[in-house]
């Protein structure tokens, strides 16, 4: 039996858990999105918003964000012969640089974002060895938000660093995060490959707090 998006949404959230907070425990990462419903700019400016009150290292706020809006010559139906807009245009490329995997998706994703972190301190030049980290908290932030709104986001490594690098001439002091599709939840049966339909259907697991919580190196912390 094929489940609706209804059904997947609720399969997927995270068993109840005293106290923790709802968005934490309904954050997921669907592959098929809504490709019909467009994200209001109002409603980007608030997950940015959000994004850039995250922490970071001597408040550097290392990270930065290349946003691509799908345009009807977005994704898999765009032609090199169009000339789209700047964001449509954002969007191609980040596209573009997907592995195969993922274009088999992400094409529906109504927004595409490239992820990145400078890796020097402004000040002094120096090496930030927290850019990463910093971006990732950021990020985390963004996909919390997009749930609180109703959004939904799935952040993807598999694409080619070297290729969006030269597609939008990112100098080498940036380090290359991930790419984050977002939108509103789409039917699982949209997705066209077999594999990545089950995926979508299937409940969400962690490991138990023994296996990641110590207070020795593999010495699980005492946990009431």
């Amino acid at each position: 039996m094929t489940l609706t998006a209804q059904e997947v949404e609720q399969l997927k959230h995270a068993p109840a858990v005293p106290r923790v907070l709802p968005v934490v425990l309904e954050r997921w990462s669907p592959r098929s999105f809504d490709a019909s419903r467009n994200v209001s700019s109002e409603d980007l400016r608030i997950l940015f918003e959000a994004a850039r009150w995250a922490a970071s290292s001597s408040n550097e706020q290392p990270w930065r964000w290349i946003v691509g809006l799908r345009g009807p010559e977005s994704g898999p139906e765009a032609h090199p012969e169009t000339q789209p807009e700047p964001h449509h245009d954002a969007y191609n490329k980040i596209f573009q640089s997907l592995g195969e995997w993922n274009q088999a998706w992400a094409g529906s994703a109504p927004v595409l974002v490239l992820g990145l972190a400078k890796a020097s301190f402004s000040k002094d030049g120096s090496a930030n060895q927290y850019a990463m980290h910093d971006l990732g908290a950021a990020d985390a932030t963004l996909c919390y938000q997009a749930t609180a709104l109703g959004l939904h986001s799935h952040q993807m490594a598999g694409f080619d660093h070297a290729l969006a690098r030269r597609l939008f001439n990112i100098p080498e002091d940036y380090h290359l995060g991930s790419v984050n599709a977002i939108g509103y939840l789409g039917e699982p049966a949209a997705l066209k490959v077999e594999y990545q339909r089950n995926l979508e259907t299937v409940p969400r697991t962690r490991k138990p707090l023994a296996e990641i919580v110590f207070s020795g190196w593999e010495q699980p912390l005492d946990l009431i």
